[in-house]
């Protein structure tokens, strides 16, 4: 592997390990997962705190569920980019971009529809850090 397709080959892995630590992040710290998506969505850390306890608690549950998805999503990317991707770069970097968009597409169209553009953004920072490897990766001549 050359070293331009080693640094995007990393790159991605890190991406999928940053993956991995938000779910981590999510399942760990419910208040800073709060104070998180209230300041996201809401410009303040403690709006979702001053919710209701059942409504409080079943958003604590939908984050750590959501987290523990992130953790495996995260989990399963990174194995399959490190163990399979020199032998079938071109299907792993499918099955990641194809996997990516899945999720990106309706989360981040409802995210508008609904009115919080916000989680739109974050989807958008979300891609940023996965497309530009993928895209090089794609781009580099095999050997």
């Amino acid at each position: 592997m050359s070293e331009k397709s080693e640094f995007w080959f990393r790159w991605l892995q890190i991406a999928c390990v940053a993956v991995q630590a938000f779910g981590a992040f999510m399942i760990l710290s419910q208040a800073g997962t709060r104070a998180f998506f209230g300041a996201l969505l809401m410009r303040d850390t403690s709006a979702i705190s001053r919710f209701q306890e059942p409504a409080v608690n079943y958003i604590d549950l939908l984050h750590v569920v959501l987290g523990a998805v992130l953790v495996g999503w995260g989990v399963a990317l990174f194995l399959m980019v490190r163990y399979f991707y020199k032998l079938q770069p071109l299907l792993v970097s499918r099955v990641v971009t194809v996997s990516i968009l899945c999720w990106a597409v309706p989360d981040t169209a409802y995210s508008l529809w609904s009115g919080f553009w916000q989680n739109a953004v974050l989807n958008v920072v979300f891609i940023a850090v996965f497309f530009p490897p993928l895209l090089a990766l794609r781009r580099i001549p095999r050997a």
